[in-house]
């Protein structure tokens, strides 16, 4: 409410996160989390067998690791932050005052992170001087896969909080936010599957450096599918006990995620697809387990390739299951606080929205106010034209026949019973009608909405200057978050 409204139409607030945040998350789990503690296992074996080859696999193994996550995983992280301060910023800073000691930890520790990879990277050559001196660089591998680790664990922390804050909501402390109900759960769910991940990635890769030596090749793949199959049984055991913490108004938006209705049907073939592709994993595992080097290599690349879907699909469904909310129970997807509903529903939302144009419904402006209260209250979600178009979803619901306000009134309205994941409408009685104004004409026409980035940023009259003299209450971002 007290920030300019960012929106690009043609992919959505949505898809813009969506697609920078999956593919951040599935670098991360494969490379950073997942194959550090390998190259590290295949540099000890080398020590221990006094075999070089062993070691000249790792060090290949690690160029394309600390290539990929200082250039493209970096720039991903770095594009959360971004996008997301963009799209939703009273959800972000509501995050950093709950979570500032974590995520400043965090911080420490990415820097370690960073500085530890290009230290282990930098200084393979010249670690085989001596035996002392490889220890030392075996060592840095060690803290290294950790840091990556403690990264990864203090960020779940917040993702966990964001589905279900538990006793946050009452204590209002550090400690209650980061241990909340769905941490643990989903902690043991990535690691396990980031080990898997990062074990048969590596197997890909090296069977492609291996493929002058496949007797070297057949040892390499027996190792690291016994270090997977391992790890592989405690991602089953954590996926049983993450699945088995989710809220059940979340398990009723899966289907939704998929884009139907049939919730028993869905569910169900949900179930089905992931233990079908985790049974797949763990034949190929076990297999090469019992006849090394007898397993394809595109098997392995399949495997792999799945395993980067699962990923992917589970950063899709977990973003869109905790809906209607951005914060669980506290604050909706639309950057409003649960309990500043009544607040703005008996004013109206535009009189607490800093940046609007227009104040006031009146006879006049009703398509103009109307385009402000989507503005507010719709475009961190919808687009009119691009993904997720509210213009598509009208015509879905009415067709070409003429769209009626008060058809659409009364639907928005109601909306939050019939569809759960949607939020209750939070303006008043004026402000939904006008809305429903603006969203009837788009049938006839509909310009791309652009947001403050290209229509510039109104001028904030006396409210705004009311709020910055704490005359009036500043929705969105509180202060008072933690206590």
């Amino acid at each position: 409410m007290d920030f300019p409204i960012f929106h690009i139409d043609f992919i959505g607030n949505r898809l813009l996160i969506a697609v920078d945040a999956i593919l951040h998350v599935l670098i991360n789990h494969a490379f950073a989390v997942g194959a550090l503690p390998v190259v590290a296992l295949l540099e000890f074996l080398g020590m221990r067998s006094q075999d070089p080859r062993w070691d000249n696999l790792a060090y290949r193994l690690l160029k394309i690791i600390f290539i990929l996550t200082t250039t493209v995983g970096a720039l991903t992280g770095v594009g959360i932050w971004f996008s997301a301060a963009l799209v939703n910023p009273a959800a972000i800073g509501s995050l950093i005052r709950v979570f500032f000691w974590g995520w400043f930890v965090e911080w420490l520790v990415f820097v370690c992170e960073v500085s530890l990879i290009m230290a282990y990277f930098l200084s393979w050559q010249t670690a085989n001087r001596s035996p002392e001196t490889k220890l030392k660089h075996l060592r840095l591998g060690i803290f290294l896969a950790v840091f990556s680790w403690i990264t990864m664990a203090i960020i779940v922390a917040i993702l966990g909080f964001m589905m279900d804050p538990g006793n946050w909501l009452t204590e209002r402390t550090l400690l209650s936010g980061l241990f909340n109900p769905m941490y643990f759960p989903q902690l043991a769910l990535r690691t396990t599957l980031a080990m898997v991940m990062g074990g048969i990635t590596m197997i890909c890769l090296s069977y492609w450096h291996t493929r002058d030596d496949r007797g070297f090749r057949a040892t390499v793949t027996e190792v690291l599918s016994k270090w997977s199959g391992i790890w592989m049984l405690g991602l089953i055991v954590a996926s049983v006990w993450y699945y088995r913490v989710i809220p059940e108004l979340m398990l009723a938006n899966i289907p939704v995620a998929f884009a139907t209705q049939e919730y028993a049907g869905w569910n169900g073939r949900l179930k089905v697809l992931l233990i079908v592709g985790l049974m797949y994993v763990s034949r190929i595992l076990w297999v090469s387990v019992k006849r090394p080097g007898q397993v394809h290599g595109a098997k392995y690349l399949v495997s792999a390739l799945l395993l980067f879907a699962m990923l992917g699909q589970f950063e899709r469904v977990r973003e869109f299951i905790r809906k209607p909310f951005i914060i669980g129970n506290y604050m909706y997807a639309n950057g409003i606080r649960v309990e500043d509903y009544p607040l703005l529903q008996r004013d109206g939302i535009l009189q607490h929205a800093t940046y609007a144009s227009i104040r006031e419904v009146t006879a006049d402006n009703q398509p103009a106010a109307g385009r402000e209260v989507f503005e507010q209250a719709c475009t961190r979600c919808h687009t009119v034209n691009g993904v997720n178009s509210i213009r598509g979803q009208l015509k879905n619901m009415y067709g070409d026949k003429p769209w009626q306000s008060e058809a659409i009134a009364a639907y928005i309205e109601n909306m939050h019973g019939a569809r759960y994941f949607m939020p209750p409408f939070p303006g008043n009685k004026a402000e939904l009608n006008a809305l429903s104004v603006y969203l009837a004409s788009l049938q006839k026409r509909a310009a791309p909405f652009n947001g403050a980035q290209i229509n510039g940023i109104p001028k904030p009259d006396h409210i705004s200057t009311a709020i910055s003299y704490g005359i009036l209450p500043n929705l969105g971002i509180h202060h008072g978050e933690q206590r």
